[in-house]
Formats: structure tokens, sequence, C-alpha cells
């Protein structure tokens, strides 16, 4: 039978392995609009590039689905978070520009400046 000290112990080790398992610590993190109106104009496209990218062997990436940004002009969105520098938010996102921002920004670290909603 475990003391209440290692029973805690345990469960701490446990919770930090969910957390790095899943990601949350990663170095980057990218987010996807996901709200009705980014669906509606592609988004879910966008979020299977990044999925199978991650699939397939991106490294340090955490991706996950945010709700509306309230631009829908500027629909679907992908915000790009590194760990020490400025967000950095894409707009007008198609499944091409996914796989451009994949290659160009998480791969090789540069920020695809005519895409960036300023």
């Amino acid at each position: 039978m475990l003391t209440p000290f290692e029973a805690i112990k345990k469960k701490r080790a446990e919770a930090l392995s969910r957390i790095i398992g899943k990601g949350y610590l990663a170095t980057k993190r990218v987010y996807i609009g996901m709200a009705t109106c980014e669906i509606a104009a592609g988004s879910d496209e966008v979020m299977k590039v990044f999925t199978e990218a991650l699939r397939e062997g991106l490294p340090g990436v955490y991706i996950s689905q945010k709700g509306c940004a309230g631009r829908c002009n500027l629909e679907p969105t992908v915000e790009v978070i590194e760990t020490g520098k400025v967000p950095v938010k894409y707009g007008k996102v198609d499944v091409q520009k996914a796989r451009e921002i994949i290659e160009r920004h998480l791969k090789k670290g540069e920020v695809i400046e005519e895409w960036v909603i300023k």
C-alpha cells in the first residue's frame, strides 16, 4: 500500500506524463480556427493538412483548434505561437498555404509575411 505522499507523487507523475504526451509543453503551437464560420470557409481541410503532418512526424508541434476570432473576412485563420517569439496569425489559409506554413514556418522558421494578419 502506498503512503499518502507516494500516492501524490504517483498521481503527479501520471499527470505530467499526460501533459507531455499530448504536446501541451511543445515549443511550437498551432491553433486553427474551427468556429462554424471558419469551417464553412474551409478550415476543416486546413486542419486535416496539419494533423496529417503531425502523424507523419512533424516534431515538437502541438496542434489544436480555436474559436471565433471575429475576422470572418480573413478566414480560415491559423495562429503559430513559438516560445520566445511574437505570435503569428495567418489569414485566408487554404490547403496549399497550410502546406507552405508547415514547410517554411514550422520546419524552417520563416514567417511568410505576405499572409500575416497585421
